[in-house]
């Protein structure tokens, strides 16, 4: 007896999704609420659980394809009941799937039937890490296997901590950026040598690889900033040596009594909200024919996720301590990368803050989060010479960039913002008496 899986409901506004992963493949073992194929969202990756107990049956969609919501995607064969055969096969076929439920298995009964004078099957080369325990290229995420075939690394010198021992994007990203991933052996070494070596070719290759849904809807929504905001950039520079000096002196007796560590951004963005209360304009946005101004602040976080950039919200940042923020924030970075952010939890905010210096980057113009009216980029950290009191001196400096819709937030308004964020990391005391 089998049993439909259904997609649930996704959030406000989704009414479908893309197969981005298989978790489990027809034949395993399921338990009830094991998740067994990941979707992605215009937002971000879902996990649909099984309803029951039993046997992975009939996958209904492919990896790619788009699926709405309410419809059945895969069948469960519950638990002690026989697999259901698909009308399709014959029994022949039936028979030849139940005994080999993966392509693992197929793979390895393969080996143990050929015959030795038999060819090595072209098949076999990319299975072999399979079996040796490791995930197959063909039960990898599209962004996962377009990654380890780009680079032409082998997946077993690569530590997965996705589910069930799946590598990730972010454990690929890890290892390329260690060193620790290792060149995928090419066939010609492991094969027996031929009689006349091939010719060494150098094709100029190309590869066609389709835009995952959230990739998709990142570049909608950037191209719809620049084509309806009035985009402006401006600049100024920090001098972090104030903030440095008080994250060393207090570090160790923060982290013991919050159980977090003391970062600059709950820094940067308790400057942002004092900011906003100083000029509102920067965190309103355009409706129709009017200004709808706010006296809270939701706060986007920029952070990465293996799927692309995602900005879950910080609500009501303004009633937050410094430990609420960094452990809100640091929350927030794991579990995207886990892929385990809520949609709502990405939904809203009427300001953004995106790091790039922790990437590298030392100055930029930060796009829009449309529908609101201001971003600030952050950038990193490096000694420079500037002048104080007449003299050189050496100073950890940081370039800030205020991207904001000119629309409705005047140059004046955008640079009182900025200087205002500038007067409070260089002077964290004014974030306790709101100078």
């Amino acid at each position: 007896m089998a049993t439909d899986v259904i997609i649930p409901a996704l959030g406000e506004s989704i009414t479908e999704a893309t197969v981005g992963q298989w978790l489990k493949q027809p034949g395993d073992a399921v338990a009830a609420d094991e998740p067994i194929v990941s979707l992605e969202t215009d937002k971000v990756a879902v996990e649909v659980p099984s309803p029951v107990a039993g046997t992975m049956g009939e996958q209904l969609f492919k990896v790619g394809d788009n699926v709405a919501v309410g419809a059945r995607i895969a069948l469960i064969e519950v638990a002690g009941a026989a697999p259901a055969a698909r009308v399709e096969k014959s029994g022949t076929e039936a028979a030849a799937a139940a005994a080999a439920p993966t392509p693992v298995a197929a793979a390895e009964k393969a080996a143990e039937v050929a015959a030795p004078a038999a060819a090595p099957a072209p098949a076999a080369a990319p299975l072999a890490p399979a079996a040796a325990g490791v995930q197959p290229l063909e039960a990898m995420g599209p962004a996962v296997r377009t990654l380890v075939d780009t680079y032409n690394l082998d997946p077993a010198s690569i530590t997965a901590s996705g589910r069930d021992g799946r590598l990730t994007k972010g454990d690929v990203l890890a290892a390329i950026e260690a060193g620790t991933a290792k060149v995928r052996a090419k066939a010609s070494e492991s094969a027996a040598p031929a009689a006349v070596a091939a010719p060494a070719t150098s094709e100029r290759k190309e590869e066609r690889v389709r835009m995952t849904r959230l990739r998709q809807t990142i570049a909608r929504r950037l191209k719809e900033a620049q084509n309806t905001a009035a985009m402006l950039t401006t600049f100024n520079d920090v001098d972090m040596t104030a903030v440095m000096a008080a994250r060393s002196r207090y570090k160790d007796l923060f982290e013991k009594k919050h159980g977090v560590r003391l970062g600059f951004m709950s820094f940067f963005s308790q400057a942002v909200v004092q900011a906003l209360r100083d000029v509102p304009a920067v965190g309103a946005s355009v409706e129709g024919e009017e200004i709808v101004y706010r006296n809270y602040a939701d706060l986007g976080i920029a952070v990465s996720s293996p799927g692309g950039l995602v900005v879950p919200v910080l609500r009501n940042a303004d009633k937050l301590s410094f430990a609420e923020m960094e452990k809100a924030i640091g929350d927030f970075g794991k579990r995207a990368q886990n892929g385990q952010l809520k949609i709502e939890e990405l939904q809203g905010g009427n300001f953004t803050i995106s790091n790039g210096g922790v990437f590298g980057s030392l100055m930029s113009t930060p796009i829009l989060n449309t529908p609101q009216s201001g971003v600030l980029g952050l950038h990193r950290i490096e000694d420079r010479a500037v002048v104080r009191d007449g003299e050189i001196v050496i100073r950890p400096m940081m370039y800030l960039a205020l991207s904001y819709d000119h629309r409705i937030v005047d140059g004046r308004e955008a640079v009182t913002f900025l200087v205002s964020i500038k007067n409070a990391i260089e002077d964290p005391s004014r974030l306790l008496i709101d100078l």
